[in-house]
């Protein structure tokens, strides 16, 4: 069984839905319960023996980079894959991150930047990709702002339609990742990850599971406020990113 070192997290998106918040605010840097968002992915990771953490960068980069540093401020180690004009969508920019090496060609583990959870990554640590597998994705049940949901599971299968009336879950913008599945992208050029995930569904080269772990997608001004109204009721000590 072979180890997970790294992790890449999806930083690079203008984070429109929070404007005018993030005019001025890389979204990842948008607080909540205290501290930028994506630092409690990058603390939680570190506290999962995941500690070589990408991070694609666009709209503010600078601010990003600023405050982030090398990560040794965290205990660990942050690679800068840098898309100087307009973001590359989630495909390419794991496709850029791969050709300048800031990525290594090895799995890795996935994260949305503007989700946050309570999710334990020290159990995709030890995950273990088959040799054809492109990708294992982590899905929830389905939150109100997306109630048809994205993915259903059919024995271990990740697929995009449900068979029979099983049900269909939410990408929970957690996931390992084969390098394998961005295969033949040009660099430089946008891509999408849906398509490439729906196309290896096609082939059964997609698990899934559903977790039932505290999860938001703080997409909007409305579940920012609310994350934080519910942060602020918990013991976020006990939270493995605090």
């Amino acid at each position: 069984m072979s180890v997970i070192t790294q992790a890449m997290i999806l930083a690079a998106g203008k984070g429109t839905r929070l404007r005018p918040l993030t005019l001025e605010t890389p979204k990842p840097l948008v607080e909540v319960g205290g501290q930028p968002l994506i630092v409690w992915h990058i603390k939680a990771l570190q506290a999962a023996g995941v500690t070589d953490i990408t991070i694609n960068a666009s709209w503010l980069a600078d601010k990003l980079i600023n405050v982030l540093g090398d990560g040794t401020q965290y205990g660990v180690n942050l690679h800068w894959s840098i898309e100087e004009n307009e973001p590359l969508e989630t495909a390419g920019g794991i496709f850029q991150a791969l050709q300048n090496n800031k990525l290594k060609d090895a799995p890795f583990i996935l994260v949305n930047s503007d989700v946050w959870t309570t999710y334990d990554f020290a159990k995709l640590h030890n995950y273990d990709l088959s040799h054809d597998q492109k990708a294992h994705l982590l899905l929830i049940d389905n939150p109100a702002h997306n109630s048809g949901g994205d993915f259903a599971i059919n024995s271990g299968l990740a697929s995009e339609q449900a068979v029979a009336d099983a049900d269909k879950f939410t990408f929970a913008g957690i996931s390992v990742m084969s390098p394998r599945l961005v295969d033949g992208l040009v660099q430089g050029q946008p891509a999408a990850l849906a398509p490439l995930l729906k196309q290896a569904m096609l082939k059964l080269q997609i698990t899934a599971e559903v977790i039932d772990d505290n999860w938001v997608d703080v997409g909007t001004p409305e579940r920012l406020e609310q994350i934080n109204a519910f942060l602020a009721t918990q013991d976020a000590v006990a939270h493995r990113g605090i």
